[in-house]
Parts: structure tokens; sequence; C-alpha cells
């Protein structure tokens, strides 16, 4: 027996359950079917020896209008991130200790060597809902930033910041990745530094009570309209309709809104099936890898020696932390960064070494009390089999100008969201929101019609 619907949307992260919100308040029935046990997608909050900590995505900054007003709307507060103090930048085997303004370290001296205004410059003539015709597009998004890289940047040890950059950003190495989808990335984001820094940027706050708070607070509203534990295998038209199929359910619809990412999106069965370029194109788009580590300890020692916690380094395992206390400072944490080829590394070995090496490291950038913590937690997000990795789906080089643009597009009745389909701040939750209000508005256009 089916359960019929208007729409059913797949998906409970931020995008999908903000496109269920708009179709409930314009009248429509609507179903959010979610393969995991809660709701959230990137983002995962829990209570850990007292405090709440983000184990996914956490940050909120200046331009994000959408994330802002939800947060303000579901009464959700949101608290500065901490980066007073020097800062530890660790490369070519020498710890320096620089003055920090919350911007990203040495930005200076890459803006300098890079020419920030030039990669701006050229990130403002791609347009964010069409890369493919930026002038030059198909030699930009052949060349894999890597090589851009050893060409604009002369100096080893500014080459290695970048890449730090690029790889917390993106959670993939500059070989893997397009110039062109790097700059659209940026576009979309309003340059290279909203992206990099946390004054001013898109690490600026966080959420008192965790960044899954919002989640949980829409579907509180949505109730029983979404239903956990309900992967959806298979997504079928007939007779002028929709049936969605999960293990146990089949759920008919006049429209689908799929709300995965990329990467998920292309393990669904679709009948008819997706083109075949865009069903390559998925395929080559594999999530980023990010291991998040957290230390807690019973005060934040660094302060008093007057670090911020903040450390950077052209070394692995770790290659960013920052202080990551709670909004009290009832706890004290650092939280450390493993990400790309380093992320792949270091999973590989036994969670007693994974600890070690990494305590290790913060340990030579702020002191033996770093080797003391109360507790560590870990999460890996290629681990879960309905993310893949975080914080986003990357394009391999040729795939931007090939399929990439037409994420978004509809497939017969089916319409896409998610962040990595939006105009505005791809790869965030405001991306995530903007996605959902426009395949929401969309399916509201097309049931009108």
């Amino acid at each position: 027996m089916s359960t019929a619907t208007d729409v059913v949307v797949i998906g409970a992260g931020l995008a999908g359950l903000r496109a269920a919100e708009l179709l409930r308040d314009a009248g429509r029935e609507v179903i959010v079917l979610e393969a995991r046990d809660r709701v959230g997608g990137r983002t995962r909050t829990e209570s850990w020896e007292g405090a709440s900590i983000d184990l996914g995505g956490q940050w909120i900054g200046p331009g994000q209008h959408r994330v802002a007003a939800l947060a303000a709307r579901l009464g959700v507060e949101t608290f500065p991130t901490r980066v007073e103090g020097d800062r530890v930048v660790d490369l070519d085997g020498a710890l320096t200790r620089e003055k920090t303004d919350g911007r990203f370290p040495s930005l200076a001296q890459v803006a300098e060597s890079l020419g920030k205004r030039y990669v701006d410059g050229l990130a403002e003539k791609v347009p964010a809902l069409a890369p493919e015709t930026a002038p030059d597009a198909l030699r930009l998004d052949g060349t894999a930033l890597a090589q851009w890289r050893d060409r604009v940047l002369p100096v080893e040890s500014v080459r290695r910041l970048f890449d730090v950059s690029v790889k917390t950003v993106f959670g993939a190495e500059a070989h893997s990745l397009s110039v062109l989808y790097f700059l659209w990335y940026l576009q979309t984001g309003g340059g290279y530094g909203a992206h990099v820094d946390v004054r001013g940027g898109a690490q600026e706050r966080r959420f008192v009570t965790g960044a899954q708070t919002l989640s949980r607070r829409l579907a509180e509203h949505l109730g029983d309209r979404v239903r956990l534990s309900s992967p959806v295998r298979a997504v079928v038209a007939r007779d002028g309709g929709l049936s969605v199929r999960t293990d146990d359910a089949e759920f008919t619809a006049r429209r689908v809104i799929c709300a995965t990412p990329p990467s998920l999106a292309a393990r669904i069965a679709w009948e008819p099936a997706l083109p075949a370029a865009r069903a390559r194109s998925l395929a080559r788009m594999p999530m980023g890898a990010t291991v998040k580590f957290v230390a807690m300890y019973d005060r934040p020692f660094w302060r008093a020696k007057g670090l911020s916690g903040e450390a950077v380094s052209g070394r692995g395992p770790v290659s960013y932390c920052v202080d990551n206390s709670s909004h009290d400072d009832g706890r004290a944490m650092i939280l450390g960064f493993v990400v790309g080829d380093d992320a792949v590394r270091w999973t590989a070995s036994s969670p007693s070494r994974r600890e070690g090496d990494a305590l290790a490291q913060f340990a030579r950038w702020f002191g033996d009390e770093a080797l003391r913590p109360i507790a560590v937690r870990s999460h890996d997000w290629a681990e879960d089999p309905w993310t893949g990795g975080c914080p986003v789906c990357n394009p391999a080089p040729g795939v931007l100008t090939a399929e990439g643009p037409r994420l978004r597009d509809p497939h017969g009745a089916v319409h896409f969201a998610g962040t990595e389909t939006a105009s505005a701040w791809a790869g965030y939750f405001e991306g995530a929101l903007e996605s959902g209000e426009r395949a929401a508005e969309e399916v509201l256009e097309a049931l009108r019609g």
C-alpha cells in the first residue's frame, strides 16, 4: 500500500527541511524521507562531557543572511569564534608566532605572492549560475589547481599555506580540483578571504547549542511529515506521477525534491534513467575527506601563554586547529582538522596511533599540557554511509563545464537541491537554504501550472 502526497523531499538536511517548510506553508502536502536516524545532514551536534560539540559543519559568517534569519526565527543564539592571541605557524620544521586579527595565517604574504585581488578578479568573471560561460572556461576547468598554484606562487612556503586553506575548505587536495571550480566556489561566497578568514569570514561565529539545532527545530515544526530511517532506493515515473520507494514503503507524489549530495543522488535508481552525461558527472563528484579531532582540557592553558589556540601546519596529520571551547568557557577544547590525503592516511592507522599523532602536534604548538586531555573525540565523515565524506562534493577537472551547471536542472518531475547546487555560498549552510528555497519555488510553480 502506498502513501499519497503532493511532494516527497529526499533528505532532511537544511536544504530538504527548508524546502518542506515552504511547501507546507504554501498549503501543499509534503513528506520528508531521511535515510539516517536523525535530521541535519552534514551537521551533527552531540552532548559530550557536559558540552555541546559539533562533529560536522558549525560556523556562520557575514553575508550568510538566510542562516542568520533562520537562527533568529528559531531562537538559536550564536557567539564569536575565539581568535585572541598569537597564532602558531608550523612550516619547514620551524615554529613561528604571529599576531592574528582573525584573518587566515600570513594572508598578507599569500596575497602578495598570489595576488588576492588578481584571484578575486578572476573569480568575479565566473558567473555563479553559469560557470561554463566564463572566459576561457574549458581551459580553466581542464587545469588542475595544483598546476596553476605552482605557476602563480613562486615561494614554496606560501604554496603550502595556500594548500592548507584549500584542503580545509574543500576537504580535497589542489591536484584533484580544477581552477574553474575553485574560482566559481570563491565567487559564490564573496572571494578568497570570505572563505578562509575567521573575523569577517565564514568562520566568524558558532551556534551556542550547536549547528544541528537548526535542523532539529525545523523538523519539530514539520512534525510527522519527517520520516527517519527511510533511505530512498528508487524513484519511478508512472501514471503521470512519481513512485518513491524505500526498503519497506512506497510513496506516490506529483513532484520530488532530491536534497542529497550529488554522490548520493547517483546511488538512487531513477526511472527513467538520468541522462548518461549527468550520471557520469555525478559519479565524478567525490566527497571531500575531513576528520574532526577534538581534545578537551580542564582549562584553556594556551591562553595564558598568549596563544589563540589556532595553528596552521604544512605537515600532517592536523593541518589546521582552532580554539573550540564552549560559549561559556565551561569546557576548554581544541579542534583539529585532518583533511585531504592526510585524512586517508590517518584513518588507516590504529585509534591509539591517530590520537597520539594528533596530540603530539598540539603539544608541539601549545606545550606539553596538550598531551593530557580530559577526553578526546574524532569523527570521520567518510564512515557515514549516507554522507561519504565532508564538507562538500568536488567535481573533478572537466566536470563543471561538461555537466556541473545542470546539477540543479529538473529531471522530469524531479527537482534537485543541496548546497552543491547553490549559486550563493555553495558548500555552506547558506547555500543549502538557498537551494531549498529555489527548489521549493520550482515545485510550487509547476504545481500551480
